[in-house]
């Protein structure tokens, strides 16, 4: 008798679809088994309000959970960047496979660079966290931009540009790797200029902490790295007690010393969307050998940025 196909919970959208489709694809060549996409429909793809009045965190999680529990799937892949930060006790993080590129990306008219956007230039964004660190940039160097919230999938924020409603959006440059779009991106933002959000660029794969066999399995496609630097960035956020719509930007990158990983700097930021402050720090480490040391790294640079005013910033919602 075959074993039966391994069922795998994504969201409908094509991003999803893709990413989900890439996984399971990985997951099939290693256990032998058909993997089959079970769609299931999220309050995040299904309400139409910004993020930060629907509740920001787990609105695009909760929905493929449920379905975990209740035995309708048996692993889901989300964006890392959606997980609340709290791991549920039933549910294992099973694997956080090797990191997409974190950056964020610029899809402008005409082809434009960020520094060749006209005064008064607007960008679309959903996001109070790049609406905080562009407005920031703007300040900081005499540019007049304006951050305009929006929602909705890559084809409908591009539209804003192609239509001429708006002067450029601001993406994800690992969501448009994933669906072949990257060609359409005019300018790559560097992380100096805009921190990505916690866990950016990477995925998490989730499924019943019971399923001892398929987590071992799953556990193959886990990249060591990725999951202590995500770990690092989603322990500053916690630490702020911020959910994934708040103006938080985190990233942890290794210090190489030729071929040999020496040290992990972890950066973080948090703003107020007008740009108006900001509050910026990094600290470097020895690279986290453990979840423990991971999470400490997190709560140290958090600590540190609350006691510099980070606190203050944190209750900001986007409009």
């Amino acid at each position: 008798m075959t074993e039966r196909a391994l069922r795998l919970g994504t969201r409908r959208s094509k991003l999803a679809m893709a990413q989900s489709g890439q996984v399971a694809d990985t997951v099939s060549q290693l256990t032998g088994r058909r993997v089959e996409l079970v769609e299931i429909t999220t309050y995040g793809d299904t309400s139409r309000e910004h993020l930060a009045q629907i509740g920001g965190t787990g609105v695009f999680v909760t929905a493929l959970r449920d379905a975990l529990l209740g035995g309708e799937v048996d692993f889901a892949v989300h964006s890392l960047k959606d997980l609340p930060t709290a791991q549920p006790h039933d549910l294992a993080l099973a694997a956080v496979p090797l990191r997409e590129d974190p950056r964020d990306v610029l899809i402008a008219r005409d082809g434009m660079t960020f520094g060749e956007l006209p005064s008064g230039a607007r960008i679309g964004t959903g996001s109070p966290r790049r609406m905080a660190q562009l407005n920031a940039y703007a300040r900081n160097h005499g540019l007049a931009i304006e951050t305009v919230p929006i929602r909705g999938n890559i084809d409908t924020r591009i539209g804003f540009v192609r239509k001429g409603e708006l002067d450029a959006v601001i993406l994800a440059a690992a969501g448009l790797n994933r669906v072949g779009r990257i060609g359409e991106v005019t300018d790559f933002l560097p992380v100096d200029t805009v921190l990505p959000a916690p866990g950016q660029g990477a995925l998490a794969i989730e499924c019943a902490a019971s399923d001892a066999s398929l987590t071992a399995a799953l556990a193959e496609l886990d990249d060591p790295y990725t999951r202590a630097a995500v770990t690092a960035e989603r322990s500053l956020l916690a630490a702020l007690e911020a959910g994934c719509s708040a103006p938080v930007g985190a990233l942890a990158d290794l210090l190489a010393d030729g071929q040999i990983v020496k040290e992990m700097r972890l950066r973080g930021v948090v703003g107020a969307t007008d740009g108006s402050t900001l509050v910026q720090l990094s600290t470097t480490g020895p690279v986290p050998e453990t979840h423990d040391q991971a999470m400490a790294l997190g709560r140290e640079l958090a600590a540190e940025m609350l006691a510099k005013g980070a606190a203050g910033l944190m209750g900001e919602r986007a409009l």
